[in-house]
């Protein structure tokens, strides 16, 4: 997809005398079977694009990188993820296109947000001297966790 935008997630509540030490928007199951690109995440900024400046008054919370293998070059059948749960005793190290979970912290962002909810843009920029809008961009789901 070019950009994602989310639902309306809900701020976990927090007191005010004793803010949360960190706030993560985890994403699930991020595929990186394409080409290379840099996810950048706003908050509340549907408007968001690839020339939108990367400072905290357009929303920017931070950025999680993924490097793509950009199709697959092995026999037929190499580079299929193999499906349902791995034996225990299977001490081979995961299938090297295996989705992805990419954490990034948003802290300080979050704390900007003075609402009881909020809603999350990714931009995927392909890397270049030139931002490019990448339609790389592929994950299951997205989580908003804060820790006390």
């Amino acid at each position: 997809m070019a950009r994602y935008h989310s639902k309306s997630l809900e701020v976990p509540p927090h007191d005010p005398e004793a803010p949360y030490t960190r706030a993560d928007l985890i994403f699930y199951g991020v595929d990186h079977r394409g080409p290379s690109y840099i996810g950048r995440v706003f908050l509340d900024n549907k408007a968001a694009d690839e020339t939108t400046p990367l400072v905290p008054e357009s929303g920017y919370a931070g950025s999680f990188t993924v490097f793509g293998h950009n199709g697959c070059a092995g026999d037929e059948g190499h580079c299929d993820v193999p499906e349902g749960p791995r034996d225990p005793f299977d001490l081979r190290p995961p299938h090297p296109l295996e989705p992805l979970t990419q954490t990034v912290n948003v802290t300080d962002a979050l704390r900007r947000i003075t609402k009881k909810n909020v809603t999350v843009t990714v931009v995927p920029v392909e890397p270049a001297p030139k931002p490019k809008l990448s339609d790389a961009l592929a994950f299951d789901s997205v989580r908003l966790t804060t820790y006390d």
